[in-house]
């Protein structure tokens, strides 16, 4: 038989003078900050009926209303308000916690977790990490690649890096460096449409493609140059980055791109066109993060991954593509650095005597 308080458990009846359940404070945090079940669950990618369950076994626990639902999101009863200012303190803890357990691990080893945004992530900080990862193999990096800045406060990532300038006052943030952008196109494009020659003649002539995603400006810069209606004019919408590339490289329309994208490999032609602008990038992690060493250490790479005096792509001042080669000083071709592969050349096919008939197989 079970014992009453194993059933009271089972139940969701809170026994006076144990903690409660942080997973359901943690779900509560994210509803009350946001304002709606609705938002809530786009950012812990959990359905918006499992969460209001979770509010709702939370609340028969404790026998208090904490949040009432509207059409327009959640608002928060007077206990509501008071739990909140509690699981803050309890989310501030937690982090403490962490910190502790961590420090108490051997050095260098354990997980590590960036957030960075889709190309970046893909493009230039995933072929590198590989190098950082053997230097020390005792750490688990966890690499996610989003357009939506991560909330390093409530430990979504050890670290971040966005381009957006981050917000939230309680966070370190330091400038790494700065992306170019610039618009391309593809020879099978220029094959069948022809050469762009101006902003003006783009608007009247030609296809376009965007990436419509957070951290981007391209809503922002189309309203500034295009000056027409997007359905006839705009041939592919696209939310990442590889998507957005491929469409490009493959002739789908003319699109803006980070300067250091010939660099990957594909035979794109940037365009002279006097449209282009350019994208800070930044590193926001908590303040106790660098008491962490294996933290510590991802921090000063990736400020390294970024130097604009070795890395000139990523340098505060516009460098053309076609002169990305010969600023960048070291001898590697760029292809190998951003892609991380070296091309190496087919093996020959060996030959051997078919016993049966004397032939070669």
């Amino acid at each position: 038989m079970h014992s009453p308080e194993r059933r009271g458990a089972h139940t969701g009846a809170h026994t006076p003078g144990r903690m409660a359940d942080w997973d359901l404070v943690r779900i509560f945090l994210e509803v009350a900050r946001v304002g709606s079940f609705r938002a809530a669950a786009e950012r812990l990618n959990m359905s918006a009926n499992f969460l209001s369950k979770r509010i709702s076994l939370l609340e028969r626990s404790y026998k208090t209303t904490l949040m009432t639902r509207h059409v327009d999101g959640i608002r928060l009863t007077r206990e509501g308000l008071q739990v909140l200012e509690a699981a803050k303190r309890m989310e501030e803890a937690s982090f403490g916690l962490d910190c502790a357990l961590n420090q108490a691990t051997p050095a260098l080893s354990g997980e590590v977790r960036i957030a960075v945004t889709e190309g970046l992530g893909t493009f230039w900080l995933a072929p590198r990490l590989v190098e950082f990862q053997r230097a020390y193999p005792g750490l688990l990096v966890d690499l996610k690649c989003e357009m939506r800045s991560a909330d390093v406060l409530r430990l979504e990532a050890d670290l971040a890096i966005q381009l957006e300038p981050p917000t939230q006052p309680d966070l370190k943030r330091l400038k790494l460096g700065r992306l170019h952008i610039m618009p391309f196109v593809s020879p099978s494009y220029v094959e069948i449409y022809g050469m762009p020659k101006d902003a003006d003649d783009i608007r009247q002539n030609h296809r376009i493609v965007m990436q419509e995603a957070e951290q981007t400006k391209a809503q922002e810069m189309y309203e500034k140059y295009a000056g027409r209606e997007q359905v006839g004019f705009v041939a592919m919408r696209n939310n990442v980055s590889t998507a957005h590339l491929w469409s490009i490289a493959k002739g789908a329309g003319i699109g803006w791109l980070p300067t250091y994208v010939p660099a990957l490999g594909d035979p794109l032609i940037p365009l002279d066109i006097g449209v282009q602008f350019d994208l800070d990038i930044w590193l926001a992690y908590h303040p106790d993060a660098k008491k962490i060493a294996r933290v510590r250490q991802l921090i000063d790479w990736t400020v390294q991954s970024f130097d604009g005096h070795k890395y000139p792509w990523f340098a505060d001042e516009f460098i053309h593509p076609k002169d990305l080669q010969r600023a960048y000083k070291d001898a590697e071709p760029l292809v190998n650095l951003f892609a991380g592969f070296k091309k190496v050349s087919r093996p020959k096919v060996v030959r051997f005597p078919d016993r049966a008939n004397g032939t070669q197989r």
